[in-house]
């Protein structure tokens, strides 16, 4: 009787298995909550649109620095900067999220804060005000970096902002105006949502970034970034 038990009982716990074979299930929502006050959080900075070798020359930089004043110097955020020799200068931030359900469509809901001190309105400059710079945001399956295209200029793998136009890979949630008629900086947040679908693995790349039609230095200092990823429904 003991063997007859068993027997019967294996059929049931191999289909009990193959009923779901995904494991425990992913939560349908992941949230990133990213403070720069000390290291960069798995947070990777990049440069395009700009000449092989000019690094110097547009003097590229970035890394983690104390904010500048007036505001609370004691704090930290992640610095990045540039001078857009080109017209068209890109300056990003990119990071990979694993363990998402593969192929499947989330909603990325970043909220950035950072610091400008580009004023919003009264001044003039060359190419564009200095508020010419668009904030963008995205989410993709492929890693996002920088080609060399037959011109020997740094380019994009992905569909990105283009000034004040967005992508496909990513859209425009506002630009860098500190919102007022004077230079000096401000702590700015900046909100909006992006449509981005899994790999195969799972792996989500998240982007955000600047695109500049203000032909001189921006310098931001990025406090935190968070990003409310929700599975979509599709019918």
């Amino acid at each position: 009787m003991k063997k007859l038990v068993l027997m019967l009982g294996l059929p049931f716990l191999f289909l009990a298995c193959n009923d779901d074979d995904s494991g425990p299930g992913l939560p349908p929502e992941v949230e990133i909550n990213d403070q720069f006050n000390g290291d960069k959080k798995g947070w990777t900075a990049g440069f395009a649109d700009y000449p092989v070798k000019m690094e110097t020359d547009w003097k590229l930089e970035e890394g983690i620095a104390n904010l500048p004043a007036p505001l609370d110097t004691q704090k930290k955020g992640f610095r990045i900067s540039g001078n857009n020799h080109s017209d068209d200068l890109f300056m990003y931030f990119k990071k990979k999220v694993t363990g998402l359900k593969p192929n499947q469509e989330y909603n990325a809901a970043f909220t950035l804060e950072f610091a400008s001190d580009a004023p919003s309105e009264g001044w003039a400059g060359v190419g564009g005000a200095p508020n010419a710079v668009s904030v963008g945001i995205g989410a993709v399956p492929v890693e996002p970096k920088t080609t060399v295209d037959n011109l020997d200029h740094y380019r994009m793998n992905i569909d990105k902002i283009q000034q004040k136009n967005d992508g496909k890979d990513m859209k425009i949630i506002g630009d860098v105006g500190n919102g007022t008629d004077k230079v000096g900086y401000k702590l700015l947040t900046k909100t909006g949502a992006f449509k981005g679908k899994t790999d195969a693995s799972g792996n989500l790349w998240l982007i955000f970034g600047t695109d500049s039609g203000f032909e001189a230095t921006t310098t931001l200092y990025y406090t935190s970034v968070k990003v409310k990823l929700t599975e979509t429904t599709t019918k």
